[in-house]
């Protein structure tokens, strides 16, 4: 048996990974999706982007979870890929999703055109507002998908995207899997994410679906998740 650790990325909740869970405990795993501070129901929580690292690493330890799959999408690459090395030997493995990786020294917002996102954060008194309908177009989504999306999306603290992150070793050393959704499933990562795929031994799994899999593909996704946890 497995634990999954789902975290999901800006803007949502534990409630974003209700379908992909439900698949991972019919297949015998344990799954513990996971809201970060300052969203969802845990809105009016002071965070910053340790916050949410340690977020990550207290429900772990809390719950005495061992042989962890910990699953970060989009933003989440980040906190999760720094609490993964602070798990030790409880990690088996860990997956972005779609996602940012942390880079030491630099924050979510650094390496792309992101001047838009800081001032959407300082016009809205320190968070980033979620996206409304038009926003999800294109990505692969129902109707009925998009308005779970909006009607569940709560601003995200500024802070965590603005922070930056701290890794004690070389990210390349963690046991990972970067799922690259694309809706030709083609496609490549980012250049640091191609490079730890090519010189570090990276798992790269291309879905050919849109940036929000838990919703548009959540029963392929868990079998990606499943996968993964065999991977050596």
């Amino acid at each position: 048996m497995t634990n999954y650790v789902l975290v999901a990325g800006s803007w949502l909740g534990a409630w974003a990974w209700d379908e992909v869970a439900a698949e991972l405990r019919a297949a015998g795993h344990d799954a513990h999706p996971l809201t970060l501070s300052g969203l969802a129901e845990r809105q009016g929580v002071p965070a910053g982007q340790q916050t949410h690292v340690q977020d990550i690493v207290d429900e772990i330890e809390r719950l005495d979870l061992r042989e962890v799959v910990l699953v970060g999408h989009s933003y989440a690459g980040v906190p999760v890929g720094q609490a993964a090395e602070r798990i030790g030997d409880r990690l088996r493995r860990v997956v972005f999703v779609d996602s940012n990786v942390p880079v030491d020294g630099e924050s979510f917002l650094s390496g792309w055109p992101s001047d838009h996102v800081r001032q959407s954060i300082a016009d809205n008194a320190g968070f980033w507002p979620p996206f409304g309908t038009d926003d999800y177009a294109g990505e692969g989504l129902t109707d009925e998908q998009i308005a779970r999306l909006v009607g569940g999306g709560t601003p995200h603290p500024g802070a965590t995207l603005t922070e930056p992150a701290v890794l004690k070793r070389p990210l390349g050393e963690l046991p990972a899997t970067y799922v690259l959704c694309s809706l030709d499933g083609g496609g490549e990562p980012d250049p640091l994410v191609s490079a730890l795929v090519r010189d570090q031994g990276w798992q790269l799994v291309r879905l050919a679906t849109g940036h929000w899999p838990m919703f548009s593909q959540p029963r392929e996704l868990a079998r990606v998740l499943r996968e993964s946890a065999a991977t050596d």
